[in-house]
């Protein structure tokens, strides 16, 4: 799985300006599978052990994306104080077995720890991430989630 550094790096940064909350946001794909954006959206739920990507937000990624002859075939969100694997909720919650979740662990290193999992039949399994592509960050300063 080869994860572009612009789109991590807009994930971790709207995990940081979501602080103490969970951010969350949807993964759009091409027809080569590529991972083309992600769709940084609100959490509904403004909770820091849970999420729910906001309905409108979501019609409006699925309309962008579709637009553009991508899909919708992930999620992603973060764990405020914890590492980034899915908890029983993450994994109850996981609806989709082909969608893959990428979860920001925002533990307290500083430097965020990105994960990308399949979630299918109550298990998660981790992909591997292409070794040549970075997927931590240096924290930045500013920006509110909501």
């Amino acid at each position: 799985m080869r994860m572009p550094e612009p789109i991590v790096d807009a994930m971790v940064d709207h995990a940081r300006r979501c602080m103490p909350e969970e951010a969350c946001g949807l993964l759009a794909f091409g027809e080569d599978d590529e991972l083309r954006l992600a769709y940084c959206l609100t959490n509904s739920e403004h909770s820091s052990v849970a999420f729910t990507v906001d309905p409108d937000d979501h019609f409006r990624a699925l309309g962008d994306a579709e637009a553009r002859g991508w899909r919708i075939g992930g999620v992603f969100h973060s764990h405020p104080t914890t590492p980034a694997v899915p908890s029983r909720t993450d994994v109850a919650g996981a609806l989709d077995p082909e969608w893959l979740h990428v979860i920001i662990g925002m533990i307290a290193t500083g430097v965020p720890e990105v994960r990308v999992w399949r979630i299918a039949d109550g298990t998660a399994t981790e992909q591997l991430l292409a070794p040549d592509i970075p997927i931590a960050s240096p924290p930045e300063e500013g920006g509110a989630c909501r």
